[in-house]
């Protein structure tokens, strides 16, 4: 069978809210089970299953011994999805001819290819466990554990919680989801007890440290619907903006804002990108509600390329000039201030609803309308055909605001380089349908491009920033002369960049469309 399960890492601040919540809400509840759990995983000695997929696990569940086998598992939109079979483990004895999916005991033994079969790590928790009824009909278990994973002489304690699909549509997670935490905060678990006990015998450690997280290549294939292709680029980018927001709340590293920025911009992209296979209102909202998050994120985004992109080399080229480093701590303190405030957003109720919600939409096919009758036909279009007419729309709307570049204003020089992002990022989502080499020629030229068109904007930025009556440092003469330097020096460096800048776009539409 196919286990679909959200996972939550639990503090003893969330297991109490938990369970302070779910006392408060009138589902239909089973009585509170209670157990003790003690898994034992098994692998080779070269870890042959892990590679293959496959996690073998005998487990004591009271007074009787289970044998497990899990295998193929996704996660995505926070959903893990798992084949898992099972059989009696009688006196806790593994026997790998048990297994009664036939198919799968061979793949096992093909795998382990008549190595020895030795622990690789073990799980002890205690389980209190219910079974939910919702309004819908659906049926979900939730289970909190409380333990420890072990392997060997290390242990790492684990506390999670587990909403399991037993009956009805996976909306139902979802919904129950943002019952079980309405004051936001919850943390995703992405790797299943197997993994992390891997981990821990690898590297001591059970959880994997929080860092930011890049964009990353989406495997498409001419062959795909536009539909699964739309599905799997909004997977993706769910999946950076999440670890993003993990990521900020952790670090104060300037990285986790900017990845977590480009994780929007890229969503909302791609939302336009897709709009015609999965346009939908739920879409919009989403769009809308990215906006404002983005909005909020490069405000933090942005004092950090002021200080560590403008002011620290500046002030390294001019280490006698005492004004750099008033100014860098009048700015440092405002930062300080409004990375307090993105992490009460981030954390709270409404960035949660947020990824709730997206994960909802892309993962029931919240795109699908019973009224629009020729829906079915744009959602099963391949999707080079789309990707065709995606690239062509955007490419028009770049020359379109390039007409005329040598007399471009300030705003038209800023509406030109969001431009050439969304390019980017519609290139970055369908270049792997197309020729490599092809590709990677525009995107070199148009990432020269870019660079130069980045730069004018820092300094546009800046200017805002630093010149407005409540600035940073205002008040403060020392500071103020170091802003002068900063503006000037940038505003002369600008101006040649901008003469590049028209070269490097006539050398873009020189190359010409890799597409089409």
């Amino acid at each position: 069978m196919t286990e679909i399960e959200l996972k939550f890492l639990l503090d003893e601040e969330r297991a109490k809210s938990l369970r302070r919540n779910l006392k408060a809400l009138p589902l239909n509840e089973t009585g509170v089970s209670s157990r003790t759990l003690r898994g034992i995983y098994y692998d080779t000695p070269d870890h042959a299953l892990k590679q293959a997929g496959i996690a073998l696990r005998v487990r004591r569940e009271g007074r009787r011994w289970v044998q497990t086998v899990k295998a193929g598992g996704t996660i995505t939109g926070g959903l893990m999805r798992t084949r898992e079979v099972e059989c009696a483990a009688p006196g806790g004895r593994l026997d790998l001819s048990l297994i009664p999916d036939a198919a799968l005991q061979a793949e096992i033994g093909a795998v382990v290819d008549g190595a020895e079969l030795g622990v690789v790590c073990e799980t002890q928790m205690k389980r209190r466990a219910s079974t939910l009824t919702l309004e819908s009909g659906a049926r979900v278990e939730l289970a909190i554990d409380v333990g420890e994973i072990l392997a060997g002489e290390v242990a790492a304690p684990f506390q999670e919680a587990e909403l399991e699909l037993k009956a009805g549509e996976i909306d139902a997670l979802y919904d129950l989801t943002a019952k079980l935490f309405p004051e936001g905060g919850l943390h995703l678990s992405t790797l299943p007890k197997s993994a992390r006990g891997y981990m821990l015998a690898e590297t001591g450690k059970a959880q994997a440290e929080i860092a930011p997280r890049t964009a990353r290549k989406v495997r498409l294939d001419p062959a795909m619907t536009s539909e699964i292709a739309a599905r799997d680029v909004l997977r993706e980018c769910f999946e950076q903006i999440s670890a993003n927001v993990d990521a900020v709340l952790d670090s104060t590293a300037a990285e986790g804002p900017h990845q977590l920025r480009v994780g929007l911009r890229r969503l909302r992209s791609a939302f336009g990108v897709f709009k015609p296979i999965v346009g939908h209102s739920e879409l919009v909202r989403l769009s809308d509600e990215a906006k404002a998050i983005g909005a909020e994120v490069g405000a933090l985004r942005d004092l950090d390329v002021v200080i560590e992109d403008l002011i620290d080399p500046a002030e390294e080229e001019h280490p006698s000039e005492p004004g750099f480093r008033a100014l860098r701590a009048a700015i440092d303190s405002r930062r300080s201030g409004v990375r307090g405030d993105l992490r009460a957003t981030l954390g709270g109720a409404r960035v949660q609803a947020f990824q709730i919600d997206l994960a909802r939409f892309i993962e029931t096919r919240g795109w699908l309308a019973a009224e629009d009758f020729d829906q079915t036909a744009r959602l099963a279009m391949p999707v080079r055909a789309h990707a065709d007419r995606a690239l062509a729309k955007r490419w028009k709307s770049v020359r379109r605001h390039a007409r005329g570049i040598d007399h471009l204003t300030i705003d038209g020089r800023h509406e030109l380089r969001k431009e050439l992002k969304k390019l980017r990022y519609t290139i970055e989502f369908l270049g792997p349908l197309y020729p490599e080499k092809k590709v990677a020629l525009f995107v070199k030229r148009l990432k020269m491009l870019q660079t130069v068109f980045g730069d004018l904007n820092d300094l546009a930025m800046a200017e805002h920033m630093l010149c407005q009556p409540d600035s940073p440092a205002a008040r403060n003469p020392a500071a103020q002369r170091a802003v002068g330097w900063l503006l000037g020096s940038r505003a002369v460096r600008s101006e040649a960049a901008w003469s590049h800048a028209k070269e490097l776009w006539r050398g873009l539409k020189r190359t010409g469309p890799f597409w089409g």
